[in-house]
């Protein structure tokens, strides 16, 4: 299962960025004093346009050529659509040019990687100099002291109102990137396309529907149970899995910490289980996870680390590829 939605169009257009896509074409352009050529997008909407963000509806007066990517996976739905962000967070550490392993789409020209994303220690001067006609800060904390500050360079696109805090949901992140890139219809085929993967995948387990489900992950000293909202529970919700509810939820956020005492309130008929900082056998080695019903009755999954980052990441890239490796491991899990 892979991507076709990005070899969306027979036709050839330009894309002064050049970016490799079934429906582009390269054309050189010069670059300017910053180092990156300003991209010119098929873009097919007509400007200004308008992105309900929590800051209010921000206008984009004229189709955006020099695009800044903060957000978490923010640059890489920009390259879906079809536009090479001029600067960009490497939110995981993927090294390079900051594009997840999932993404087959590449810049033409490197990007300024920018220290920080979403709203860690985001570098004002740096994004400054790269005089951006566009920010995506999309799926990030969305904090106003940021987006003060962010917006005083450029129009910032932030998370919309009520999903502060990374609880964008795929769909919503990637309509909001293509509206502000003129690229609605684009923006429409991709989300259909992963929606058709996760109904194929649901249609064809009837047997997932009402099963529990819970996602936790282990960092430091302690563990974290995931809620609907974050992109790994929504992922399992949307195959037909319920969250299970005796996990007792914290406000505006994504996530509950837990204990080692209090892990077993995360047991449900499938648990799966994401290290952090360490590795996939000494998490299946934690003694607290061995206690868990589903960890004996061999109803759960550790996920490996590009699992665990795809998992995290969320883009359509990286859900497409998630769901082809979680697949067998959720048969194994529920059989």
């Amino acid at each position: 299962m892979r991507r076709s939605l990005l070899r969306i169009g027979a036709a050839a257009t330009a894309l002064a960025t050049g970016i490799a896509l079934a429906a582009c074409t390269s054309d050189d352009e010069g670059t300017d004093g910053n180092g990156s050529g300003d991209a010119t997008s098929t873009a097919t909407d007509s400007f200004p346009v308008s992105v309900p963000t929590t800051f209010g509806d921000i206008e984009i007066p004229e189709q955006p050529t020099r695009i800044v990517a903060l957000g978490w996976g923010d640059a890489d739905i920009a390259l879906n659509l079809g536009v090479q962000p001029v600067g960009a967070s490497d939110f995981l550490g993927f090294g390079g040019d900051g594009v997840s392993p999932w993404n087959e789409e590449t810049y033409d020209e490197s990007p300024e990687i920018l220290s920080g994303g979403g709203n860690q220690d985001v570098d004002i001067e740096k994004i400054a100099a790269l005089d951006p006609d566009l920010i995506l800060n999309v799926k990030s904390a969305s904090d106003q002291e940021t987006y003060d500050q962010l917006s005083a360079i450029a129009p910032t696109i932030s998370a919309p109102e009520g999903d502060e805090g990374y609880t964008v949901t795929r769909d919503t992140q990637v309509d909001m990137i293509a509206t502000a890139l003129g690229e609605s219809a684009k923006g429409d085929e991709i989300n259909q396309e992963v929606d058709d993967a996760i109904a194929r995948v649901r249609d064809d387990h009837p047997e997932w529907a009402g099963k529990t489900a819970s996602v936790v992950s282990k960092y430091g000293e302690g563990w974290a149970a995931y809620f609907e909202g974050d992109g790994r529970m929504d992922l399992l919700t949307s195959l037909g899995f319920t969250e299970t509810g005796n996990v007792e939820k914290t406000p505006d956020t994504f996530f509950t910490q837990l204990s080692d005492e209090n892990l077993d309130t995360a047991d449900a008929d499938v648990v799966v289980g994401f290290p952090i900082g360490i590795t996939q056998e000494e998490f299946e080695d934690l003694g607290p996870w061995k206690s868990l019903g589903a960890v004996k009755e061999g109803h759960a999954i550790v996920a490996d680390d590009d699992l665990s980052q795809a998992f995290s990441l969320g883009s359509p890239d990286s859900v497409l590829w998630a769901l082809e490796q979680i697949t067998p491991k959720l048969e194994d899990a529920t059989s």
